[in-house]
């Protein structure tokens, strides 16, 4: 029923809201830039602001080595690749929702929920460099978007109810999937679909 888009929901389909999607972009991309050019992070924006204790991993300014880099690297997988596992087998359901299972459909999308919930808490516990620090923390608040029109999904009282979210729930993707392009890119990660 619900497309699946690129891949898996961990770094998932695609935007709520072009507008919210280009802003996630065009954030990342200058943070991206900004830390890429200057060899320091980026300011964040006001509402996205750099937490009070930056993360220990790589103080503020300084580059990457290539061994920080990997660890950080293999962190962020360690995360993704069981959320995105756990989100396609629970979007493959909902696709398979010809059988007419309102209840079976229902379930997926609250286990769904429950499995980007716990990536982002997991994502904001990571060691990472400010600069992708900074893209995790727009990847939250653009899952915590889709998190909020999944629960509303679930509570559909019948299956063409559950439908009419269908072009919502896939639009609400492609910040959560821009912003996790931008940390695979700086981490030097191939892209979600390349696992």
């Amino acid at each position: 029923m619900i497309s699946p888009g690129m891949g898996p929901r961990g770094e998932h389909r695609q935007g709520r809201s072009a507008g919210l999607a280009a802003w996630v972009l065009c954030g990342a991309t200058l943070l991206a830039t900004g830390c890429g050019a200057a060899g320091g992070p980026a300011a964040a924006p006001p509402s996205q602001a750099a937490p009070a204790h930056p993360s220990p991993a790589v103080p503020a300014g300084q580059v990457l080595s290539p061994a920080q880099r990997r660890a950080a690297a293999r962190s962020y997988l360690a995360i993704a690749r069981p959320a995105n596992r756990r989100l396609d087998a629970d979007f493959d359901g909902l696709e398979d929702d010809d059988r007419d299972d309102l209840a079976g459909a229902r379930a997926d999308l609250r286990d769904a929920a429950a499995t980007e919930r716990r990536f982002d808490r997991r994502l904001l516990a990571l060691k990472l460099p400010p600069p992708t620090e900074a893209v995790a923390r727009l990847l939250v608040a653009a899952n915590q978007t889709r998190i909020r029109l999944t629960v509303a999904a679930a509570t559909s009282t019948s299956l063409s109810q559950l439908r009419r979210y269908e072009p919502r729930l896939t639009a609400a993707n492609a910040p959560v999937e821009e912003a996790a392009r931008v940390i695979r890119s700086q981490l030097n990660l191939p892209p979600p679909e390349t696992d």
